[in-house]
């Protein structure tokens, strides 16, 4: 029996099919190496692991699709088709598709999502709201512990004690912390109780601020009604919130320091405003003069006496209008702060267990604990009162259906 002849051709073209049919379309990942841009637009790669590495080409139709630049050395995820190059009798894998693998992929999602919000106009100044000039209430969206609360009501008492400061504290990283920080600035915006709001938490890595680059928590940014300042990381960190919301804010201490005036710098202001007042009056008590001295140059004394008496009552007029309104400005400001100062006095923890009521928290974390709806069972609670605390264990809970309004 003669045994069959296969040319060089036919071996490869059977091994070809064999490898297509077999392996078909698939996702590969691995560092990129041997990197060529081909003057004829097509990319010629390796894709390499510790182990082995497999020749790539990229088509010009496919490869200017992509959102980056590859480079030697980049771990990617390649999308393609595994073939044979039958000139060279090589298989290789045909890239369609190609993104950064890992934190390079975050990086791509980043990039992607901000094209398309600026695209559709997002980040536009014209619908950037200016913050209000002397805000008196302030809502704070952020995790109720850590540095980023500490240090926005440190700056916010130091530079405004007046100022009245609600906290809707949320889930800053983590799987449901874009859901938290959306639902706290839609409360915020129902409820339209606060003048400005300050969002954001402290600095970490791209994983850990993931949340304010979430689309939803960006178009809610952009929905709301009130102002919102953005403060997320540090001064080196920028997310999508940021290009959204109404300011930025390098840290959350800056926020704070953007968000209001300090009370030395008002008090300066209404200084200034007291000498424009003087030096406009003095202004025009010298130009009265000027004109009664030369109405006495022209008309002599007597009939600048008579046009004196018919005027002299306008003159006492004024300055008893100016008076009383100099008074009433005065008053106004000592009782607003003196009022602002009560109010914030009465928020003071200690002030509210005095007046009776109590603050529990669910342990062993020690939550602070606000709705029934939020406790369980047999759950463990501290109870904080104005002389110690009690521990308690829930055996029963009555949930109040009756709709009351948020104060």
């Amino acid at each position: 029996m003669k045994e069959k002849i296969y040319s060089v051709r036919e071996v490869t073209r059977t091994i070809k099919e064999l490898i297509e049919h077999e392996v078909g379309l698939l996702w590969v990942r691995g560092e990129i190496s041997n990197f060529t841009a081909h003057s004829s637009g097509h990319f010629y790669f390796s894709l390499k692991d510790e182990f082995s590495q497999l020749s790539c080409v990229m088509f010009k139709d496919d490869n200017r699709k992509l959102l980056f630049q590859p480079e030697n050395g980049m771990a990617v995820n390649a999308y393609g088709r595994v073939g044979v190059y039958e000139k060279q009798g090589v298989y290789q894998l045909y890239v369609y598709e190609m993104k950064p693998a890992g934190i390079g992929e975050l990086a791509l999602q980043f990039e992607k999502l901000k094209k398309k919000l600026k695209s559709e106009g997002l980040f536009d100044e014209k619908h950037k709201k200016p913050l209000p000039e002397f805000p008196l209430k302030i809502g704070v969206v952020t995790a109720s512990t850590g540095a980023a609360i500490h240090d926005i009501l440190n700056i916010l008492r130091r530079r405004a004690p007046y100022i009245e400061v609600i906290l809707n504290p949320v889930r800053v990283q983590g799987d449901n912390a874009a859901k938290e920080i959306t639902l706290a600035i839609r409360e915020f915006n129902e409820y339209r109780d606060v003048d400005l709001l300050i969002v954001g938490r402290g600095g970490g890595s791209i994983e850990d601020l993931w949340a304010f680059n979430e689309e939803i928590v960006a178009r809610t940014i952009f929905d709301s009604h009130i102002p919102i300042v953005s403060a997320v990381g540090h001064e080196i960190d920028f997310t999508i919130a940021d290009f959204v919301a109404d300011l930025r804010a390098p840290t959350p201490s800056a926020a704070a320091e953007l968000a209001v005036k300090d009370v030395r710098e008002i008090l300066e202001l209404i200084t200034q405003y007291l000498t424009a007042a003087e030096r406009l009056l003095t202004t025009n008590i010298e130009n009265k003069r000027d004109r009664l001295l030369n109405m006495i140059k022209r008309y002599g004394i007597t009939r600048v006496v008579d046009m004196l008496n018919q005027r002299k009552q306008m003159v006492d007029d004024y300055q008893r209008r100016f008076s009383s309104k100099l008074s009433y400005f005065f008053s106004f400001i000592t009782h607003d702060v003196s009022g602002l100062y009560k109010r914030l006095a009465g928020m003071n923890p200690s002030a509210v267990l005095q007046r009776g009521f109590a603050i529990a928290r669910k342990l062993p974390a020690k939550k602070v604990v606000s709705r029934v709806r939020d406790i369980t069972l047999y759950d463990r609670l501290s109870i904080e009162f104005s002389d110690g605390e009690t521990r308690v264990i829930v055996d029963k809970k009555n949930i109040n259906t009756q709709k009351r309004g948020r104060k």
